[in-house]
């Protein structure tokens, strides 16, 4: 299937998982390995055909990011300009391409939607992950 037609999510994992206070913060690989098994079912749920690519970061990078259905891309650095890559390096590939963002982070977002990325905050992933 040409990208041009599969949709690209791109998941800032921190800011999803900080958005809920459920104690993430002492297990931070773990609260990543959550997101990242919750994730498995969402391109489906997706009115159209989607990857979903997730930016983990930090400790959070210990989660094991082997996951059906998701491309896990482990920041060297910051976690931002990681997702920054992702979504110019999609832009490159194919500029027609839809490329949402999942963040609340006000800067990610303005840098992202300078590519051409849409962007949503964390309530939308989570209204459609939610068990």
């Amino acid at each position: 299937m040409p990208d041009a037609e599969l949709q690209l999510i791109v998941v800032d994992a921190a800011n999803v998982v900080g958005s809920r206070p459920n104690g993430w913060w002492r297990d931070r690989a773990g609260a990543a390995r959550t997101l990242l098994e919750q994730l498995t079912g969402l391109a489906p749920r997706l009115a159209r055909p989607a990857e979903v690519v997730v930016v983990l970061e930090g400790k959070a990078k210990a989660a094991d990011p082997e996951v059906d259905g998701v491309r896990v891309v482990l920041a060297d650095g910051s976690g931002d300009d990681a997702i920054v890559d992702v979504v110019a390096a999609a832009v490159e590939r194919d500029s027609g391409r839809a490329v949402t963002v999942v963040t609340a982070d006000r800067g990610l977002r303005e840098r992202v939607e300078a590519l051409g990325a849409s962007t949503v905050g964390p309530g939308w992933l989570l209204e459609r992950i939610a068990p």
